[in-house]
């Protein structure tokens, strides 16, 4: 092969290896080419993205050489971005120093140990604040030890985070004065959780229930009120959750060992589960029970009154009205439980011909519907009815809007009031007539009222009377009067006694003319003091006469008692010579007598014996009368005296038939005294009961002591005593109306009874009724 042939085969294959690099590179090139615009579009897209990140980088190279954005320039508030780390912090602008300075450490800190780090700065000035997140970067991007800063705007954050901080500090603070009013709260609150389990309680729940804490309480679940109608509190909790509304009840609960009523209030709030408190209503309950008594108590006792009473409410309805009123205006109880609105009230009333006669109703109900309108004045009028009636209403308008209206009929009232002006006049002319003076003195003395009388009877000029004087000033004028002067002041003593002290006092004075009057003043029931005087002139000299007649007629007793006392000692002897020859006679020193001759003797005897007891009992009541019975004084058994006396009276019990009781008792016992007197006051007792009693009647002898007295009582069934025979019982010389068959023939049995009595230290009393017999108690002092 020729040298030309493989040159050309040479260069044949060099053609065809440089068309074949040629296609190859063509291809490559147009390969790269889309790659390099597929890179050039990422690169786009990243610096697009880039743009838009919340975020900006920065690469910190090894020597401290920095590469970032412009963008990055604005924010750290720099003219442009510097070359250098140290120079991102200035005095005029970029990072504060100390912040410049840290950002350095923690760089240095992430070269050396290829950690990661965050810090947050702001700018010179205060425009932003900037969150740095640092991280070692790659190869790719740097040479070992190169960092690469992502910084982040958090100027809105940090603000927003300031406002959450400050929100939270004030929600805290509300939170924690919301917390301390619960505590403080005097009433029981607690939270429920989601559970509607206790979560919280406040201190006053916690005394209630008696736990010691809080926790104690929500450990042991311990519930404040008790199960209303098989519902639990937790039921009711969950109810109002359900429900998602407020819900309230009442229950009872034990606090402090007292039933209480309480108010409970669950209150859901969502999630968080349920709150509730409870308010001590037990005070409230009582007031509003004592109020509805009160209220019922006032109607009950409007119902009692004469007047009549309407009550309407704020929307103008009848809500109450008492008996009087519907008898006055005479409305049906049917009718007025509609609550008949005033406008309709009032047209009944016209109908009924209770209201006046006006020609403008319409006008004339509209100002009475005015009465709602006039605030807290009361409205008064005066109605006259057809027909003459009177009615004085008082309409007084009610705080919560409504009305009372009283309907008093003062017809009667006024025929009172004519009648009592007519009484005054009646009055004033029958004191002007009065024979007695008369003057009505105030409570501070003024006079008011004075007839004719009093006038003359001072010589009392009109015009000094209608001044209505004090009674220091009349004293003055009428001292003139007065015999003795000084004896005005005792006027005035005795007025002002009556007017301020309320007494009666009484008194007499003489005038100068010689008239003698007796006044009295006395307390009046309006606080004023009725002043009299009469003259008594003629009854002093009729009682002068009457005490000159009395001195005569003591003297006269006197003579009179002296009189009997000689005559029973003159009888004494002439009787005891009769009874000596009888008792001889009898004893035959005269000879043998014959039988009838011996009855008269013995006849003779006993005369003498009851004659010698009365002149004996005439002798003692003229001594006693005279001034004292001497009187022996020895131990007496009135037992035995009372025994005695009864056997010796039985006989002439049996003769009339009488049943005769003895009751002694042994206390009875023994006194210290005169024998025969007390044995002749007993005797007296029972003879008195005998002649007081009916045949077939029933006598009754009692005996009975203590250490103080013995008593003697003696009783019957006869036709007992009036009142002016009891008056006159124990009388002297008076028999009282007895009968005529009893051996007291004068009288004198009563009254030696009470004398002996009474002469012993002790008493006799009389009781007794007509038709039901006379009871006679002796009582002796030991």
């Amino acid at each position: 092969m020729s040298e030309s042939t493989v040159i050309a085969l040479v260069v044949g294959v060099v053609l065809a290896l440089w068309l074949m690099l040629a296609g190859w590179a063509l291809y490559a090139g147009l390969g790269f080419r889309r790659r390099a615009a597929r890179v050039e579009r990422d690169v786009v897209r990243l610096e697009e993205l880039l743009e838009a990140a919340p975020a900006i980088p920065m690469l910190v190279r090894p020597d401290g050489r920095i590469d970032a954005p412009a963008r990055l320039a604005d924010w750290l508030g720099v003219a442009r971005m510097p070359n250098y780390l140290g120079e991102l912090a200035g005095i005029d602008s970029g990072l504060l120093e100390s912040d410049g300075a840290g950002l350095a450490e923690d760089i240095a800190a992430a070269q050396k140990s290829g950690g990661r780090f965050s810090r947050a700065v702001r700018t010179q000035d205060g425009a932003r604040t900037l969150i740095i997140r640092g991280t070692p970067a790659g190869p790719v991007l740097s040479a070992p030890g190169g960092v690469i800063l992502w910084f982040f705007d958090a100027t809105e954050s940090q603000l927003e985070i300031g406002r959450l901080g400050d929100e939270v500090g004030r929600l805290t603070k509300s939170f924690g004065a919301l917390a301390g009013l619960i505590e403080a709260s005097p009433f029981p609150m607690w939270h429920r959780g989601a559970d509607l389990r206790l979560a919280l309680v406040n201190s006053a729940y916690v005394k209630a229930v008696e736990g010691r804490d809080a926790a104690d309480v929500i450990e042991r679940g311990l519930e404040l009120v008790e199960a209303s109608g098989g519902r639990t509190p937790f039921a009711m909790a969950a109810a109002a959750r359900e429900a998602d509304e407020v819900m309230q009840r009442t229950v009872p609960a034990t606090i402090g060992g007292e039933r209480r009523m309480m108010r409970v209030v669950d209150v859901p709030i969502g999630e968080a589960g349920v709150a509730g408190f409870a308010i001590d209503i037990e005070e409230t309950e009582q007031l509003r029970t004592a109020l509805n008594r009160l209220v019922a108590a006032e109607r009950n006792m409007f119902d009692r009154l004469s007047a009549g009473v309407a009550q309407f409410s704020a929307d103008r309805s009848l809500i109450f009205c008492n008996q009087p009123f519907q008898r006055i205006f005479g409305m049906k109880p049917e009718w007025l439980a509609d609550r008949p609105e005033f406008d309709r009230v009032l047209e009944r009333m016209r109908e009924a011909g209770r209201v006046p006669e006006v020609r403008d109703f319409p006008g004339w109900k509209q100002e009475r519907r005015g009465w709602f309108l006039s605030g807290e004045a009361a409205a008064e009028e005066s109605w006259l009815l057809p027909g003459g009636a009177h009615l004085r209403v008082v309409a007084q308008p009610s705080p919560d809007g409504g009305l009372f209206i009283v309907f008093e009929d003062r017809t009667e009232q006024l025929k009172l009031e004519s009648a009592r002006d007519t009484l005054l006049r009646v009055r004033t002319a029958t004191f002007n007539n009065l024979f007695e003076a008369i003057a009505v003195f105030a409570g501070d003395g003024r006079l008011n009222l004075w007839n004719d009388r009093f006038r003359e009877i001072w010589g009392l000029e009109e015009k000094i009377l209608t001044a209505h004087p004090r009674i220091d000033a009349l004293v003055e004028i009428m001292g003139g009067q007065l015999a003795n002067p000084e004896r005005g002041r005792l006027i005035r003593e005795l007025v002002r006694v009556a007017t301020n002290e309320r007494q009666h006092r009484s008194g007499r004075v003489a005038l100068r003319n010689g008239h003698h009057y007796e006044f009295a003043a006395v307390p009046l029931p309006d606080g004023n003091a009725l002043f009299t005087m009469l003259d008594i002139s003629d009854s002093r000299r009729i009682e002068q006469a009457l005490r000159d007649r009395a001195e005569a007629l003591e003297d006269a007793d006197k003579l009179k008692t002296a009189f009997v006392a000689n005559m029973s000692y003159e009888l004494r002897t002439p009787l005891t010579s009769i009874g000596g020859f009888a008792e001889m006679l009898q004893q035959g020193y005269a000879g043998p007598l014959a039988d009838t001759a011996r009855d008269y003797v013995g006849a003779i005897i006993d005369s003498v014996t009851r004659l010698s007891g009365l002149i004996d009992d005439v002798l003692d009541l003229t001594q006693g009368g005279a001034g004292g019975v001497p009187m022996e004084h020895e131990p007496v058994d009135l037992h035995s005296i009372a025994s005695e006396i009864a056997a010796e009276q039985k006989g002439a019990m049996t003769a009339k038939g009488i049943t005769f009781a003895l009751d002694l008792d042994p206390s009875v016992g023994q006194v210290s005294g005169d024998a025969r007197r007390l044995r002749r006051s007993v005797a007296h007792m029972i003879r008195n009961a005998i002649a007081m009693t009916p045949e077939n009647g029933r006598i009754l002898l009692h005996g009975s002591g203590d250490g103080a007295a013995a008593r003697i009582v003696v009783s019957d069934d006869g036709a007992g005593m009036n009142a002016d025979q009891q008056a006159h019982a124990f009388d002297r010389f008076s028999r009282a109306d007895r009968a005529p068959d009893g051996d007291d023939a004068f009288g004198l049995g009563l009254p030696l009874a009470r004398q002996y009595a009474e002469a012993h230290g002790g008493s006799l009393t009389l009781y007794s009724e007509p038709g039901e017999g006379t009871v006679l108690t002796m009582e002796i002092p030991r």
